[in-house]
C-alpha cells in the first residue's frame, strides 16, 4: 500500500517531535507500506521569517517572500530525512520543485496546475522513503511559489491524487474529526467517517482541523483522507471519503462555531434595480468574501440589507462602503456576533432538522439574527456571548454524544 502522510507544524515543532515523526514513518515502513511524507515548517518558523522580512520592508515583494518562506519546510524535510537515514532507513528529501509540483505564478497564494511524478516513482522503486517539503512548488517561469496558509495539506492531497496513493493521512495535534470542539463540549465524540461535503462545510464554517482547499481537492481527485494525531498515532483517526462509502448516514454529523464574523447592516437603502449588484460587485472587487445575506421587503422605496464578512476584512469593507453613503441612511458594523452551524448529509432526506435547531436556541433564550441554509447545513448568526452555550445546546438536541 502506498501512503502519503502529512505532518503539520506542531507535529514537527521540535527536534524531539521530528524524531517522533521518524518513528511513526519507520513503523509504517516496517509494516510493508511505501511512504511519501509531506512536512510543514516547524511551528513558529514561518512567522519568524515574516518578522525578519518586515524588519526591512513593510510590504516585501511576493516573489521574495516565497523564496524566504519556502525555506522553513525545506529545513524540516532535510532534518527528518537525516534522522531516518541515520537509523538505517533509506530516505531522500525533496523540495516542492524537485517533487515535480508545478503551479501558476500567483506568488504567496499559488494554485497547483500539475505534478510530474516521475522522480517520485523512481525513488519509490528504489524502496526509498520520500520526504517532500510542503506548501511550495515552482512556476512555469522557474520561480519558487508558495500555496498560502495550510498549503502543506494541499501538497499532500495533490501528490496522493497524482501518484494514485491508497490513502492520504493528515497528522495534526488532534486525533480526528469531532462532532464539535471538545474544548467547548466535553461530550463531543470522534467520528469514524465523514463525507467530503460535510467536511467541507465544517472546515469552511470554522472547524480548523483541515484546510478547505485540501478537502475540495481530495473530493475532486477521489483521495481517501484520514485525519489523525502524531502524538497518539496508535489511535484510529477519522476517514473523509465519498458519501456512498458511508453506510449509516447520520442526520447531523457536527456543530461548527466561527467567531471570525462581522455583521454589516445597511439600513434604509434606496431600493433601485442594480443596487445590490453594485454593492456586492464592489465587495468582490476588494476580495471580500461575503457569507450570509438577508434583504428585507422594501417599504417606501427603502430596504434593509444585512450580510456577514470575515473579521480581517472590516477595514477594507468600511472603505468600500464609503462609496454607498449617499444611497443609505445608516451603516452599522457589529463585531460581537458569531456563526453557529449544524452540518449533516442526513438532512437531505429528513424533515424537522431546522425546527429542532431553532427550538433549541429558543429554549436557551438565544435570539437568531440571520439564518442561512443549504442541502446539508443550517447556519445562524447570534450574539457572541451565547457562542459556547449554543454549541452545547445544539450538540445535546441532536444527541451527538450517542
Amino acid at each position: 500500500m502506498l501512503k502519503v502522510l502529512k505532518f503539520g507544524g506542531t507535529s514537527v515543532g521540535t527536534l524531539e517531535r521530528i524524531q517522533n515523526v521518524a518513528n511513526i514513518i519507520k513503523k509504517i515502513k516496517d509494516e510493508g507500506h511505501d511512504v511519501i511524507a509531506v512536512v510543514s515548517a516547524m511551528s513558529g518558523e514561518t512567522n519568524k521569517l515574516i518578522e525578519y522580512a518586515s524588519h526591512f520592508a513593510k510590504k516585501p515583494k511576493d516573489i521574495e517572500l516565497d523564496m524566504l518562506l519556502s525555506s522553513g519546510e525545506r529545513v524540516t524535510s532535510a532534518l527528518l530525512s537525516i534522522a531516518l537515514n541515520e537509523q538505517g532507513y533509506e530516505s531522500i528529501s525533496y523540495s516542492g520543485r524537485e517533487a515535480g509540483i508545478v503551479t501558476n505564478d500567483e506568488h504567496t497564494k499559488a494554485r497547483i496546475e500539475h505534478i510530474n511524478t516521475d522522480k517520485l516513482k523512481v525513488s519509490l522503486k528504489k524502496n526509498k522513503i520520500i520526504i517532500v517539503a510542503g506548501f511550495q512548488g515552482v512556476s512555469s517561469e522557474g520561480r519558487i511559489t508558495t500555496l498560502g496558509r495550510g498549503g502543506s495539506d494541499l501538497t499532500a492531497v495533490a501528490i496522493a491524487g497524482a501518484i494514485k496513493a491508497d490513502v492520504c493521512e493528515i497528522y495534526t495535534d488532534v486525533d480526528g474529526i469531532y462532532t464539535t470542539d471538545p474544548r467547548i463540549e466535553p461530550k463531543a465524540r470522534k467520528l469514524d467517517k465523514i463525507s467530503y461535503d460535510e467536511m467541507l462545510e465544517l472546515a469552511s464554517l470554522g472547524a480548523k482541523v483541515l484546510q478547505t482547499r485540501s478537502v475540495e481537492m481530495a473530493k475532486k481527485l477521489n483521495v481517501n483522507l484520514v485525519s489523525r494525531s502524531s502524538f497518539t498515532p496508535e489511535v484510529e483517526g477519522t476517514l473523509i471519503t465519498k458519501e456512498e462509502n458511508i453506510m449509516e448516514k447520520p442526520l447531523v454529523s457536527g456543530i461548527a462555531l466561527d467567531k471570525n464574523q462581522i455583521r454589516v447592516g445597511m439600513y434604509k437603502v434606496k431600493d433601485t434595480p442594480g443596487i445590490a449588484a453594485s454593492i456586492f460587485t464592489a465587495l468582490a472587487n476588494a476580495n471580500i468574501n461575503v457569507d450570509m445575506i438577508v434583504q428585507t421587503v422594501a417599504v417606501d422605496g427603502k430596504t434593509d440589507l444585512d450580510f456577514t464578512i470575515p473579521t480581517a476584512d472590516l477595514e477594507i469593507c468600511q472603505e468600500v462602503m464609503k462609496v454607498f453613503e449617499n444611497d443609505v441612511e445608516n451603516i452599522d458594523y457589529n463585531e460581537d456576533v458569531c456563526k453557529v452551524s449544524v452540518v449533516g448529509v442526513g438532512m437531505k432526506s429528513h424533515t424537522g432538522v431546522a425546527a429542532k435547531a431553532f427550538s433549541a436556541m429558543a429554549k436557551e433564550n438565544i435570539n437568531i439574527r440571520i439564518i442561512s441554509t443549504s442541502e446539508i447545513k443550517i447556519s445562524m448568526i447570534i450574539d457572541e456571548k451565547y457562542a459556547e452555550l449554543s454549541v452545547r445546546a445544539l450538540h445535546d438536541v441532536y444527541n451527538l454524544d450517542k
